[in-house]
């Protein structure tokens, strides 16, 4: 869902007075996006390739992204407007907590996973702070968002319903991230399981 901010647009001439260009900055203020992929964008906003093909060429020539190589970037100019708005996150359903070993460097995890599409499951992209790092996979269809979010040594899976009202598909879609998370790491450290909630699937929790 995509939320209009409480600012009269059309008096700058910084920001775009365009619905749709700023549908996409609201949703970049919406998820705190510090990069992002344009299959992961089109995915959640639900628009056609060309239309937001155009829309971030006019905002690339307004400096408010920049196209690098990984995907786009959201340029300091956006971010620090962005800050002045507090964000709107819809309702989120908080799959696992777990404890990361802190012998293997939360930054590495990050490296592994960060650009990964698996499963159901296609990278959105990634919002970075002070105090943690999360990064976003959005379904296939669009319908779900899991986001896996690193606050020292804990990580969190996170599901947000976005369209699909089946809450079994949003926890499948989690599922599939904590089962490649094991994966990557079963063999290298060990994880220590704080708590999981839902219908939890033994064959995936972490060893």
């Amino acid at each position: 869902m995509i939320f209009a901010m409480d600012v009269d647009w059309k008096e700058s001439d910084d920001f775009p007075s365009n619905e749709r260009d700023m549908n996409v900055l609201n949703l970049i203020g919406e998820e705190d996006l510090t990069n992002f992929t344009f299959d992961g964008l089109k995915r959640r906003l639900g628009v056609h390739s060309e239309t937001l093909s155009r829309i971030l060429c006019r905002l690339e020539e307004q400096g408010l992204v920049e196209k690098q190589s990984e995907g786009y970037r959201v340029t300091a100019k956006v971010k620090g407007f962005l800050q002045s708005f507090p964000l709107r996150d819809g309702p989120q359903l908080l799959v696992m907590q777990t404890l990361l070993s802190p012998d293997v460097p939360v930054q590495q995890v990050v490296s592994d996973l960060s650009g990964r599409w698996f499963g159901v499951l296609r990278w959105l992209g990634y919002s970075e702070n002070r105090e943690r790092v999360t990064l976003k996979w959005i379904t296939e269809d669009g319908g779900v968002q899991v986001n896996a979010v690193f606050s020292g040594n804990q990580l969190n899976i996170e599901a947000k319903l976005l369209h699909e009202k089946d809450t079994n598909v949003a926890l499948e879609a989690s599922y599939q991230l904590i089962g490649l998370i094991a994966k990557f790491y079963s063999g290298r450290t060990r994880i220590r399981h704080v708590a999981y909630f839902g219908d939890f699937k033994p064959h995936l929790m972490f060893m």
